[in-house]
C-alpha cells in the first residue's frame, strides 16, 4: 500500500516539475509599432533563425507563396489609407505574403490575416494589393528573420524585410498633408455643432451651469437646424431652467423634424414632453 502511494507521489511530482519547465520559442514573436507622419502602423510577426541553414531557394523555396515569417501569419495594420506603388491600400489589417525569387519578390497584402501558414493558392478577391520589389544583397548574414520600418519621413516609410543576405523594401506613402490640413481647418473653424451639443448635454446631465448649457445648445441648433436630437436637448435644458414655454416651442421644432425623418423614438419623446410641459 505504502509502495503504491510512494509511486503515485513520485509520478505526480514528476508531472508538476515537467509542467513548470520553460524553454525559448524557436521562432519568437515580435510586435513593432511605428508612427509615420500622422499614421500609426503596427506589425506582428515571428522570427525564425538561420541555424546554419540555407534560406532562400532552399528552406524558403523560390516562386512559391511564403507566410513571410513563422507560426501565425505576419500581420500589419495601417490606421489610414496608404499608397504603395501607385495603388491605394485601405486602412485596416492584412496578412503579408510573399513570393521570393532570386532577383525580385512579389509582396501581397491579404485581407484574410487570421490563422497560420499561407494558402497554396491565393484567392484574388482577398488580395488587397500586390507589388513587386527588387532584392538587395546584404554583405553579412542576418541570422534572425527581421522586418523593419526604414527611411522614415513625414510622408513615407519603407517596410524592410531581411534574412540571410537578402533585403527587400516596400515603400509606402501616408496622407500626412491631408490629415494635417483637416486638423488645422477643424481647429481654425472653431467648435462644431456636435462639440457644442456634447458640452451642453454633459452640463445638463451632470447638473452643472444650465445657463451655459443653453448658450452652447443655442449654438449647436443654429449650426445644424435639422438635428432634431440637438433641438430636443435644448428643450430639456429650457425645461430644467423653468422656461416651459421655450421648452415647448423647441420640442415642437424637434418633433416636426423628427416626423420628417421618420424617427419614432424622438416623435414619442417630444409628444410626451409637450403634453407634460403644457399642464
Amino acid at each position: 500500500m505504502y509502495k503504491k502511494l510512494l509511486i503515485l507521489f513520485l509520478c505526480l511530482g514528476t508531472l508538476s516539475i515537467t509542467a513548470q519547465i520553460k524553454t525559448p520559442a524557436p521562432s519568437p514573436g515580435s510586435t513593432l509599432t511605428q508612427t509615420v507622419g500622422l499614421t500609426d502602423v503596427a506589425l506582428e510577426y515571428s522570427r525564425p533563425a538561420m541555424r546554419g541553414r540555407t534560406i532562400f531557394g532552399d528552406l524558403v523555396p523560390f516562386d512559391k507563396i511564403w507566410r513571410t515569417g513563422a507560426n501565425a501569419r505576419t500581420k500589419i495594420t495601417f490606421s489610414d489609407d496608404v499608397i504603395i506603388d501607385g495603388d491605394t491600400l485601405k486602412k485596416g489589417t492584412y496578412a503579408i505574403f510573399t513570393k521570393p525569387a532570386a532577383s525580385a519578390w512579389d509582396v501581397y497584402f491579404y485581407t484574410e490575416y487570421a490563422g497560420s501558414g499561407a494558402p497554396q493558392t491565393l484567392d484574388d478577391s482577398k488580395v488587397a494589393l500586390k507589388t513587386s520589389v527588387k532584392t538587395q544583397e546584404i554583405p553579412m548574414d542576418i541570422q534572425s528573420f527581421t522586418i523593419t520600418f526604414d527611411d522614415l519621413t513625414d510622408n513615407s516609410g519603407v517596410l524592410g524585410i531581411m534574412w540571410e543576405k537578402t533585403y527587400v523594401g516596400v515603400k509606402f506613402t501616408v496622407p500626412t498633408d491631408a490629415i494635417a490640413a483637416k486638423s488645422i481647418q477643424n481647429v481654425m473653424s472653431g467648435p462644431s455643432a456636435n462639440d457644442y451639443h456634447g458640452a451642453a448635454s454633459y452640463y445638463r446631465s451632470s447638473g452643472k451651469d444650465l445657463k451655459q448649457a443653453l448658450v452652447w445648445s443655442n449654438k449647436a441648433t443654429e449650426i445644424n437646424k435639422n438635428a432634431f436630437w440637438m433641438t430636443r436637448e435644448k428643450s430639456l435644458i429650457q425645461a430644467a431652467l423653468g422656461d416651459k414655454k421655450g421648452a415647448i416651442e423647441s420640442a415642437k421644432k424637434s418633433l416636426e423634424v423628427a416626423e420628417k425623418a421618420g424617427n419614432a423614438d424622438y416623435i414619442k419623446m417630444n409628444k410626451a414632453s409637450i403634453a407634460e410641459w403644457s399642464k
